[in-house]
């Protein structure tokens, strides 16, 4: 692994919880996630999906990175190598540090991905992005996921096969739920990345995550980072609420 992907990912084995949170701006218009982002304390990752990166453009990704906070770019690419390629190279030239790819597109449009995202990284003067596999989203059950994709494998199975065929392809990580996480650490050690969306803190609500954990108990299973958003988005407080999901993790990482 070169050292400029050694560099992106060193935050991510971060004994400070703050490298360990995501936060992802869904549901907020431009100037509201810009906002938003500039008035949590301590904030250092937040995560740009489809919906924002639709109203916004790309430059939404160099207003947050003019901010100081680091992007996770989630727009789940799925389509031909060359697509992929093309993609993935302009995400990475735009500064975004984590993004998304479904690991079904295959292993070359993978292995195009990640050769285009280092080109991108390297014609801008950036760090090579870690490019993240998307294995099973995880608003799936699994009894869905057969009965309307036809897909035989049960999701024990499905998850860790995509996540072998990713890093087969050089991806450096997943996201995957965190019931996934101990299983995939098992089989990728550190640093492959585990990113863990369908977190929600002590007392929040379960919402469309089928398949959710605690902050602690992710970080616990093997998980890199995790992905949280309305319990902290929709808080009345979203500093104090983002302070409490840290608060969550202290004793629970290295």
């Amino acid at each position: 692994m070169d050292a400029a992907r050694v560099a992106v990912l060193a935050p991510l084995r971060s004994a400070h919880p703050a490298d360990r949170i995501i936060v992802a701006l869904d549901g907020m218009a431009p100037p509201q996630a810009l906002a938003f982002a500039a008035q949590v304390q301590g904030l250092r990752w937040v995560k740009v999906g489809l919906e924002l990166f639709v109203q916004a453009g790309p430059e939404v990704v160099t207003q947050l990175r003019d901010r100081g906070l680091r992007v996770f770019l989630d727009l789940k690419f799925h389509d031909i190598p060359a697509t992929m390629a093309g993609a993935c190279r302009r995400a990475a030239a735009l500064g975004a540090e984590l993004i998304t790819g479904h690991a079904g597109a295959g292993s070359e449009a993978l292995q195009a991905a990640q050769a285009a995202a280092v080109e991108g990284a390297q014609s801008a003067g950036l760090a090579t992005p870690t490019l993240l596999a998307v294995t099973v989203l995880t608003s799936w059950q699994e009894q869905r996921l057969q009965q309307e994709l036809a897909i035989g494998q049960g999701i024990a199975e499905r998850v860790p096969a995509l996540a072998q065929l990713s890093a087969n392809a050089g991806i450096g990580g997943c996201v995957c739920s965190p019931l996934e996480a101990a299983a995939l650490r098992a089989q990728h050690p550190e640093p492959f990345a585990l990113v863990t969306p369908g977190i929600r803190p002590k007392g929040a609500a379960v919402g469309d995550q089928a398949r959710g954990m605690g902050p602690a108990e992710a970080i616990a299973a093997g998980a890199s980072q995790l992905v949280i958003g309305r319990p902290i988005t929709k808080a009345e407080d979203p500093s104090a609420a983002f302070a409490g999901c840290c608060a969550q993790l202290l004793g629970s990482i290295d």
